[in-house]
């Protein structure tokens, strides 16, 4: 028996779905330009190699059995699947790469990354989109490592970091934040650092594989660790801890009266993030040059930053 990779080609799955679409096997046989036995003899392979019938031939109307209509539908499935593959090798001959790979700091506007990600798939690029979460120096591992092509929101210092092309993306301020019904809500001000060690800090853990420290611990200190600055947030928006917090995202719960913030002894935390991609040689494919030459626009680095007003 004939493997079934071998008679399932493209133009076998082809010619039964126009024979499927004629009616009979004479139809099809003029349509393709063929004998009607030949057609016969390479449907009956098919068959053969599939152990399966594929045309019900009690009468003169060759009507697909159960078998053969799935064979139709994935068969067609399969065809586009071939033409899409040969459209994005086409395109991926121009300069566009397979992957690109963003890593995204958790500082960073989930609601712009999403606005430019679908300005990005406007242009039916062949590149396939990954997007990393990442936190602190987690955002910088993952380019530095290879497994990520763009870090947006890198706020540790790379300058030391060879073959690293790097742009100033913006500073986000963090306030120290808690629910109104948390005990440090009603606490005299500034807030030193005694009072603050009573009461549970939320941090965000770093996400890079080499570390695993955050910032802002004071030493005994008990801590809410989590993994993300939104589960951060909602944390203490429930009250469970205390902490600083990015102006931009803290804003629309300041407002709503969902969070205050309180001034502490510590001084205010101001970070100057960058965005940055490894320098080569020759020029950035297609895709990457599309997100850059997004981030040369100073709306679009300000909406990364502040565009947080979504509950």
């Amino acid at each position: 028996m004939r493997n079934p990779r071998d008679v399932l080609t493209p133009d076998s799955l082809a010619m039964l779905h126009e024979i499927a679409v004629a009616g009979s096997f004479a139809a099809a046989a003029r349509t393709l330009g063929l004998v009607p036995s030949a057609l016969t003899y390479r449907v009956r392979q098919i068959e053969e190699a599939l152990d399966v019938l594929l045309f019900d031939r009690s009468s003169r109307q060759a009507r697909p059995t159960p078998a053969g209509t799935e064979l139709l539908r994935e068969g067609q499935r399969l065809l586009q699947d071939i033409d899409a593959v040969a459209h994005r090798v086409r395109r991926v001959a121009t300069g566009w790469e397979p992957q690109l790979t963003i890593a995204i700091d958790g500082v960073i506007s989930p609601h712009t990354i999403l606005e430019l990600v679908q300005a990005f798939y406007a242009l039916h690029p062949p590149t396939r989109l990954k997007l990393r979460d990442e936190i602190l120096s987690g955002t910088l591992e993952a380019l530095t490592s290879g497994r990520a092509d763009l870090a947006i929101g890198v706020g540790v210092n790379a300058s030391n970091v060879a073959g690293l092309q790097l742009e100033v993306l913006g500073d986000s301020t963090f306030l120290f934040a808690v629910a109104p019904h948390h005990p440090l809500a009603h606490t005299p001000e500034p807030i030193s650092d005694a009072h603050l060690l009573q009461h549970r800090l939320v941090a965000v853990a770093d996400s890079a594989h080499s570390d695993n420290t955050s910032i802002g611990l004071l030493g005994g200190q008990d801590v809410l660790t989590v993994d993300s600055m939104q589960a951060k947030l909602q944390v203490q928006l429930r009250g469970l801890g205390c902490g600083f917090l990015p102006i931009a995202m803290a804003r629309p719960y300041l407002e709503a009266g969902r969070l205050v913030a309180r001034r502490v002894a510590r001084s205010e935390r101001n970070v100057r993030l960058h965005y940055a991609w490894k320098g080569s040689a020759k020029p950035p494919g297609r895709a990457l040059q599309w997100w850059l030459e997004q981030l040369r626009s100073r709306a679009t680095r300000i909406a990364l930053l502040e565009n947080h007003h979504h509950f």
